[in-house]
């Protein structure tokens, strides 16, 4: 599986797209706007630039997308006029994979920028909006020419399935399993380690190429506060999925080889972890890391129009499949999709109803070093 090919959130604006399927990620955005507000406003009292680059890496598509770009965008205003300075430039580069939906991002845009010229008026200086799509395993930027870095709910995907795990293996090593659970072999956890290792390694890397001395992330993603990856906060999520799989395994709906040679391009690190690769990359300070926990379906309720409200665990699977069922899908096929997603409801309810599991984020504040 070809992650850069593959992953995207599901597009347009159907019952199972992002779109309408993104209510928890904006919680996490919502709760996380305290540190991103903070961050800003110390990088504009250490220094004011003309030109202002701002990216924000995983921007997805729908209304998540534009609205963290608008309280960035609300945040550096609301300084500038307390400083009775005028507001820089800002370069705004919206970076995603190639498969990601840009076409409803650049359609949303006329709009954006009509509500901005009201909201700001004559006053408000230029704003530039740009997409990138590529990986943030890698180069995006040229050198020194961001000043903030926002990344939300992105960076718990890996670039790419661990080594030895897609489905080019020979064996399925993980088997009954699509991502790290109690019974994984100690090699699983070992190959998951490594990726994350690598990959957050050269997010860093690239990161430090592109942003000015001073300039400075918050990045925000789904982690763990256990330093064990098998704890129920950090897979069970994962095993209930691989659950609904081997349900449909054991009913001759699919091959059981299918199940044990698919593996999530996914890593939830613990704290302890994500110091430790700031630490050893060497070209960051780290000035704030906190964990948060929210519930699985966020907390909210999504209406039904024909049924009512949703349950719990109708909303959570909702929430998974506009994020992953392009993988899915590219492994086990478009037709099992609907009935996967009820089984995976169904199991999830039953979990609820027994403990409240939460997932936990972890955000994090680096700034550059001089």
């Amino acid at each position: 599986m070809e992650v850069v090919q593959v992953l995207h959130m599901n597009k347009g604006a159907g019952e199972t797209s992002y779109a309408k399927n993104s209510k928890v990620q904006s919680k996490i955005i919502s709760i996380t706007k305290t540190v991103t507000e903070e961050a800003i406003i110390e990088l504009l009292c250490k220094n004011l630039p003309e030109s202002m680059g701002i990216a924000d890496l995983g921007c997805s598509s729908g209304p998540n997308t534009l609205t963290v770009i608008s309280e960035i965008i609300d945040i550096i205003y609301s300084k500038c006029s307390n400083l009775g300075c005028p507001t820089p430039e800002l370069r705004i580069c919206l970076n995603d994979l190639y498969s990601n939906d840009f076409n409803d991002v650049f359609g949303s845009l006329p709009a954006f920028y009509n509500k901005l010229k009201e909201e700001k008026g004559t006053d408000f200086g230029q704003c530039f909006i740009t997409g990138v799509p590529g990986s943030f395993y890698g180069r995006l930027f040229p050198r020194k020419s961001m000043h903030f870095v926002h990344s939300s709910s992105s960076l718990h995907w890996l670039s790419q399935v661990p080594s030895g795990l897609d489905s080019k293996a020979s064996t399925g090593i993980n088997k009954g399993r699509i991502y790290i659970s109690k019974t994984s072999p100690q090699s699983v956890l070992d190959s998951y380690m490594l990726q994350f290792q690598k990959d957050f390694s050269l997010f860093l890397k690239s990161r430090s190429n592109e942003i000015v001395p001073g300039g400075c992330m918050v990045l925000s993603f789904t982690g763990r506060k256990s330093m064990d990856p098998t704890s129920i906060e950090s897979c069970h999520q994962w095993e209930l999925l691989a659950q609904a799989l081997m349900n449909m395994v054991s009913e001759g709906l699919v091959p059981e080889e299918k199940v044990d040679t698919f593996n999530a391009p996914y890593y939830g690190p613990c704290a302890e972890e994500l110091e430790l690769e700031v630490q050893k990359e060497g070209s960051f300070i780290m000035d704030r890391l906190e964990a948060f926990e929210i519930d699985w379906d966020g907390g909210v309720d999504m209406p039904n129009t024909i049924n009512g409200t949703l349950s719990s665990g109708q909303r959570v699977a909702k929430t998974i499949r506009a994020v992953i069922e392009s993988m899915l899908e590219s492994h086990f096929g478009r037709d099992i999709m609907d009935d996967l997603f009820q089984r995976h409801a169904d199991l999830v309810d039953k979990h609820l109803a027994k403990t409240r599991t939460k997932y936990t984020n972890l955000v994090i504040h680096l700034v550059r070093k001089g």
